[in-house]
């Protein structure tokens, strides 16, 4: 019964974690170029049953089983879930028209490049600013590096274009080209916070396929129809377990309170 109360304690933690991963989803529904999360879970490796009790020297057959000199086996037993990994779905966002000429948006693949005190990161939000001092800035002000890895310094009222594989020209005069890199291996980054991606150890980016559009932003990746409807199977889920649990609490409270008395 013991063993019944974590398998099912275990399922509830398990659901209760994607229910905050799909909470967090809905939430930034409307952040430009969020990438959405999936939890994936796996089974905690099952145990073999056997029946001990049933053992018996040079037995060929006890009780239905075909044994030898040992116990007779009953099954594996599972014991409960767990969460394998949080991976983020690095799909395509629809594009949404603003006709800001500082808007940005990567069609493809690939990352804008920025400056952070914990060193460079990485983004698909291309909703940039023009800062006091003419650098090309997030909404949190951190600057936008180009090929050079220095920040992106903009004339004062000049006429911005943003080619497609980067080239930023001033009056049709070219100043600089936008950073933009890609990771082979999608896991190579992990979300940090602020729309922003940290490298993993050892991960090297390599120049990015996607090419850029002006004036145009990149929307979440977020359905939240097919979120709404993960989220109340989730619900039904943990509903399951939840009952799983307090009908083995009724057993074992059964089992100490009054069969102990006989």
């Amino acid at each position: 019964m013991l063993r019944g109360l974590y398998t099912a304690a275990s399922g509830m933690i398990t659901e209760s974690l994607r229910t905050d991963t799909i909470s967090n989803n809905l939430a930034n529904v409307d952040t430009t170029g969020y990438k959405k999360d999936t939890m994936v879970s796996e089974e905690f490796e099952a145990i073999l049953l056997h029946r001990i009790n049933d053992k018996q020297n040079n037995a060929t057959s006890i009780k239905g089983f075909s044994v030898g000199s040992e116990a007779p086996v009953v099954g594996p037993l599972g014991r409960g879930s767990k969460v394998s990994e949080i991976a983020t779905i690095q799909d395509q966002g629809a594009l949404q028209t603003t006709g800001n000429p500082y808007d940005l948006a990567i069609s493809g693949k690939g990352y804008f490049v920025v400056n952070t005190p914990q060193g460079n990161r990485y983004t698909r939000n291309g909703n940039f600013y023009r800062s006091d001092i003419g650098q090309l800035v997030t909404v949190d002000g951190q600057a936008v590096l180009d090929n050079n890895n220095r920040p992106v310094t903009l004339p004062q009222n000049a006429k911005l274009t943003f080619g497609a594989n980067g080239q930023v020209y001033a009056d049709n005069q070219p100043l600089t080209t936008l950073q933009l890199v890609d990771f082979q291996d999608r896991r190579a980054l992990l979300k940090e916070g602020n729309n922003l991606f940290s490298p993993q150890q050892g991960a090297q980016p390599t120049a990015a396929t996607g090419t850029i559009s002006q004036g145009v932003l990149e929307k979440s990746n977020v359905n939240v129809v097919s979120e709404m409807v993960q989220l109340i199977n989730n619900y039904r889920m943990y509903e399951a377990n939840s009952k799983s649990v307090t009908t083995q609490d009724s057993l074992l409270d059964k089992a100490v309170n009054e069969v102990g008395r006989l």
